[in-house]
């Protein structure tokens, strides 16, 4: 199962790490390259315990939708969505929140099967992979500017 790792330092308090990071407004601004969109579920504001959503997104110039719920929740430390439906077979993103010398290490560790057996394999290795990680690297960077924003 590919899994992705990333850590980026923001300085802001973790409270106002982790509340970004499960709010779907800022979500939809932080993906902007692939016009990321809430059409069901919780659309706007924080997400929480139990709650889903569903993102509608260009990727690899296909339109898609994929529905997540939150599985897991403890705030501000970390909370799991899982995919309920999407182009995927599963996938899981765990993110976690640590404060740090007067800033928050945010975790994302996200972990996915692809669909269509071997094939799917195949494309982790010469793409997939790579997207994804790149996807949570704008995300994050983003993410990162608003928090620390004024």
């Amino acid at each position: 199962m590919p899994t992705v790792v990333l850590e980026t330092q923001i300085h802001a308090p973790i409270e106002v790490c982790f509340d970004l990071a499960r709010d779907i407004d800022a979500h939809c601004r932080t993906t902007g390259s692939t016009q990321e969109r809430a059409v069901a579920g919780v659309t706007t504001g924080l997400i929480g315990m139990g709650q889903s959503v569903t993102f509608e997104a260009v990727h690899f110039g296909v339109r898609q939708r994929l529905s997540t719920r939150i599985v897991e929740f403890e705030r501000p430390h970390r909370f799991v969505d899982e995919m309920t439906r999407g182009a995927f077979k599963t996938m899981r993103h765990l993110h976690e929140f640590l404060p740090i010398a007067g800033a928050t290490l945010m975790r994302d560790t996200l972990q996915w099967t692809a669909p269509l057996g071997w094939l799917g394999i195949v494309a982790d290795k010469l793409f997939l992979e790579k997207y994804m990680r790149n996807f949570l690297l704008q995300r994050n960077s983003n993410l990162k500017k608003l928090a620390q924003s004024p």
